[in-house]
């Protein structure tokens, strides 16, 4: 398939700005909704007690965030991405800050936070793939490899979930669960602030096509998404990989690594230390693959940092393990999976026609996140049903047999095809 890329915009007074507030944005997005992902579980069980309704709120957010995302590539091609973006973080303001403010009325049953939660997710759908499909635009007017640019977003992110995380953790010792969810509403706000002051002008400055699906309706132009990412092997390939990976890592993260800091007798000080420690050594991998991504070769990336980052970190919780070989190894596996989605989502936005960015990426993304509700599920009965060590010995081969699958299948080596405009002396 013939890779296409963004033409670079007239130059712009500034044209690293929209970079630098598309990340900054992002970042304090990320940063907030880490916040809600831990305050508002705890909210829940501390204001009902039952962790069936505390699976319902995170199950109610899921759902239509998953949808939405899904549905919004056609809205989000013809509107606008930064137009989107904007809207929904300024609408998740008032949903998310909504929460805290009717509880200390005494106006929130569990019906209604039912209702507001899901309408955030709703809400955050939608938003994020519309940040999302705003990366061709900021490489091209940053006149950056789209490497570059995918490996600074994914440095951000994963550095700004670990400080939302630890941020969570204050939050809640200090103001109690639901004012932190005041933290997540601000962070929208500014987030939203941050991306219309910065991207002023991005719009104009990329040169918009005109194609024979613009004149289509809704459902015809989201068809149109659909069967441009059913034809293109690699894209659809990734996706399912994508989600079949996620549904595995939801099961170790929220299942299989509790389970084993109970009964190893770790605890959660060790559980909390072991998801810092993979969380900043990805973050460390993925400034790496922003500076040297553009040159390395990415096949060949992709399966060794799914080798080290993949069967080896649930094989050896799976067995006694000193513990100092367990921190090794998850220093060298988040290292090793900073490197993936830089390079994923680079070859997304290469393949993708710019008048079909939204639609696509929003379905791939969609796709990726489709199983995540059920990773849960899927941990808690192999733990059940046949124990710890042999749950994380079946997730691990499982990990193991999606992600080395490419390496039988000649489409996946499309991966080291690059567009010839992409620049490997752009500064970093």
């Amino acid at each position: 398939m013939t890779t296409t890329t963004p033409t670079r915009p007239p130059a712009l007074t500034t044209p690293r700005r929209p970079l630098a507030g598309w990340i900054a944005a992002d970042i304090v997005s990320v940063t907030g909704t880490r916040v809600s992902m831990i305050a508002l579980p705890l909210f829940v069980l501390m204001s009902t007690g039952s962790a069936t309704q505390t699976g319902l709120v995170a199950l109610a957010e899921m759902i239509p965030l998953v949808a939405l995302k899904a549905l919004s590539g056609p809205v989000i091609d013809q509107v606008g991405a930064r137009t989107v973006a904007v809207a929904c973080d300024l609408g998740s303001t008032l949903v998310v800050g909504s929460i805290p403010l009717l509880h200390h009325a005494h106006r929130l049953p569990f019906g209604a936070l039912l209702a507001l939660v899901a309408v955030a997710g709703a809400l955050r759908g939608p938003g994020d793939a519309a940040k999302n499909a705003l990366a061709p635009q900021v490489a091209a007017t940053a006149g950056l490899p789209m490497e570059r640019v995918t490996g600074l977003a994914a440095t951000a992110e994963r550095t700004a979930s670990m400080a939302g995380a630890a941020l969570a953790g204050v939050l809640v010792a200090a103001v109690g669960p639901v004012n932190a969810l005041f933290v997540d509403a601000a962070s929208f706000v500014v987030s939203a602030l941050v991306l219309l002051w910065s991207t002023i002008g991005l719009h104009a400055a990329i040169s918009t096509v005109e194609h024979d699906t613009d004149h289509l309706r809704y459902v015809g132009q989201l068809k149109a998404g659909w069967d441009f990412l059913r034809r293109d092997r690699l894209l659809l390939g990734i996706a399912l990989m994508v989600a079949l990976t996620n549904l595995l890592d939801q099961a170790w993260v929220t299942v299989l690594m509790p389970v084993w800091a109970i009964d190893s007798g770790r605890g959660a000080a060790v559980l909390g230390l072991l998801f810092a420690l993979f969380s900043g050594a990805s973050a460390l991998g993925a400034l790496c693959a922003a500076i040297w991504g553009p040159r390395l070769p990415r096949y060949a990336i992709y399966l060794g940092a799914f080798l080290l980052t993949g069967l080896p970190r649930f094989l050896i919780l799976a067995f006694d393990s000193p513990f100092w070989a367990v921190l090794s190894l998850f220093a060298v596996g988040g290292f090793a999976a900073g490197f993936i989605n830089p390079i994923l989502s680079a070859i997304q936005f290469e393949r993708i026609p710019p008048h079909l960015v939204g639609r696509v990426s929003s379905l791939v993304t969609s796709m990726a996140w489709g199983l995540m509700p059920l990773g849960s599920l899927l941990g808690g009965l192999l733990v059940d049903g046949w124990g710890l060590t042999t749950a994380l010995v079946v997730c691990g081969v499982g990990y193991f047999v999606v992600t080395m699958t490419p390496a039988l299948n000649r489409s996946w080596r499309e991966m080291d095809r690059r567009p010839p405009s992409t620049s490997l002396t752009a500064p970093a």
